[in-house]
C-alpha cells in the first residue's frame, strides 16, 4: 500500500515538473476485455477485463540530452459465471513507473521498468526478469524495481548494467524468492558480429530458501548466492539462427536446484508461399543437477510456431509444444483480425491438465487443459 501511493505521489509531481517546464506529454491506454470457456476448470466461463492507463512525459535538455518519464497502472478483474459458485477477482497495481536521462550513446533508467534481453522467442533461457507467455496475444509481464545503466558503442555494441531491489514475487525461471533487503545486480555486453550479434550475461542474487515453506527443507539460509552465466547469439543468414544458453549455480548444495542449465537452439525461415508463411522452430534442453554439466536429470521440449497473413487485416498462428520425456503436446491457435485501434482475438487450446513445461508452471496459468478464449483490445 506504501508503495501505491508513493506510485500516486510520483505520477502527480511528473505532471506537474513537466507542465511546468512546458514540455511535451502524452497520455495513452489499452482496454482489453475477455470471455474464456475452459472445461477442465471448476469454474469453466469466466469473463473478464484489464485497463493499462499509461503517462509519458518528456523534456529535452538540450539537442542531445533528453529527461523522460513513463508511468502506468494495471487495472484488472475477473470473474466465473458457474451458476452454484460464482467468484470475482481483481486488483489495482503499478505497472509501469520509471524515469530516464538519456543522450544518444547513455541511458539510465530508474524504477518499476521491463528488463529482457536474448535472442530466443518461444523458450528463453534468458528470461531472468520476466514472465512474458509468447502465447500471450499482448505480452504482458509485470515490471521490477531496478535502476538500469546502457551504454551504446558507435560501433554498435552495446554494455548493460543493472540493480535490482525490494522485489517480492519471483520472475522468469526462479523458484526460490530473492531476500529482498539485499540487493541483487548483473551486467550484459553486447557486440556486432558478421551476420548478426553475439552477447554474454551476469547475474547474483541473494536467494532466500527460509521464505519458501516448499524448499525449506532443502536449505533454510536466508540468503545464498546465487550466480547466473547467460551467453546467446544470433545469424540472419538464408535463415534465422540463434543460440540462447544460460547456468545458474547456487553456492551452497540444494540437491538438484545447485546447477541448472537450460540451452535453446532456434531457427526461423518465411517461405514465399501466398502471403507468405512464417515458421520458427526450437529446440530447449533443461537439466537440474548438484553436479554441474552433468545432464543427468533433463527434460527437452520442441516447439513449433507457424504464422500466416490472411490478407491485411487478419492474421492466423498455430503454435506445438512437445515434452518429449512426458509424451505430451501442447496445441495452440490464434487468429487476429486488427483494425485501426481496435484488434479482436479468438485462441482455442488443447494442453496437459498440468504444465510441464518450465517456466510455464504457474497456477494460474489459464492455458492448461482445453479451452477458447475471445479477447477484444482497444488501444488509444
Amino acid at each position: 500500500m506504501k508503495r501505491g501511493y508513493l506510485f500516486l505521489l510520483g505520477w502527480m509531481l511528473s505532471i506537474s515538473i513537466l507542465s511546468a517546464q512546458k514540455s511535451s506529454f502524452r497520455y495513452s491506454g489499452q482496454l482489453s476485455g475477455w470471455g474464456l470457456y475452459a472445461p477442465d476448470y471448476a469454474s469453466d466461463v469466466w469473463l473478464g477485463g484489464r485497463y493499462l492507463p499509461q503517462f509519458n512525459g518528456q523534456y529535452r535538455l538540450d539537442e542531445n540530452r533528453l529527461f523522460d518519464v513513463e508511468i502506468s497502472a494495471n487495472l484488472f478483474g475477473d470473474m466465473s459465471l458457474r451458476f452454484d459458485e460464482d467468484r470475482m477477482t481483481g486488483d489495482i497495481k503499478p505497472y509501469r513507473a520509471w524515469a530516464r536521462y538519456s543522450t544518444s550513446q547513455l541511458e539510465i533508467r530508474a524504477g518499476l521498468q521491463k528488463i529482457n534481453f536474448g535472442s530466443a522467442m518461444m523458450f528463453r533461457p534468458l528470461m531472468w526478469f520476466d514472465k512474458m507467455d509468447p502465447r500471450d496475444p499482448l505480452q504482458l509481464t509485470d515490471g521490477m524495481w531496478a535502476g538500469l545503466l546502457r551504454y551504446y558503442f558507435l560501433n554498435n555494441a552495446n554494455l548493460w548494467f543493472w540493480v535490482l531491489m525490494g522485489n517480492k514475487d519471483i520472475k522468469g525461471w526462479e523458484s526460490v524468492p530473492t531476500n529482498r533487503k539485499q540487493p541483487e545486480a548483473g551486467g550484459r555486453f553486447q557486440w556486432p558480429v558478421s551476420q548478426g550479434e553475439m552477447a554474454v550475461s551476469y547475474h547474483f542474487r541473494p536467494v532466500d530458501f527460509g521464505a519458501s515453506s516448499a524448499y525449506s527443507s532443502l536449505l533454510s539460509d536466508r540468503s545464498v548466492a546465487e550466480h547466473r552465466i547467460g551467453f546467446d547469439t544470433k545469424l540472419n543468414l538464408t535463415v534465422g539462427l540463434w543460440l540462447e544458453a544460460s547456468w545458474t549455480h547456487l553456492a551452497k548444495d540444494a540437491g538438484i536446484m545447485t546447477n541448472q542449465t537450460l540451452i535453446t537452439l532456434g531457427t526461423d525461415y518465411t517461405f514465399p508461399w501466398g502471403n507468405g508463411l512464417t515458421a520458427t522452430l526450437e529446440q530447449v534442453v533443461f537439466d537440474g543437477s548438484r553436479q554441474a554439466f552433468s545432464f543427468d536429470n533433463t527434460a527437452t521440449f520442441s516447439g513449433l510456431s507457424l504464422s500466416y497473413p490472411i490478407g491485411i487485416f487478419d492474421n492466423l498462428q498455430g503454435m506445438v509444444y512437445v515434452d518429449w520425456a512426458n509424451h505430451e503436446a501442447y496445441n495452440f491457435l490464434n487468429w487476429q483480425r486488427q483494425y485501426n485501434s481496435l484488434t479482436f482475438y479468438l485462441m482455442a487450446y488443447w494442453n496437459p491438465a498440468r504444465f510441464s513445461i518450465p517456466g510455464m508452471t504457474s497456477a494460474d496459468n489459464r492455458f492448461m487443459g482445453k479451452g477458447m478464449q475471445l479477447m477484444v483490445v482497444w488501444n488509444h
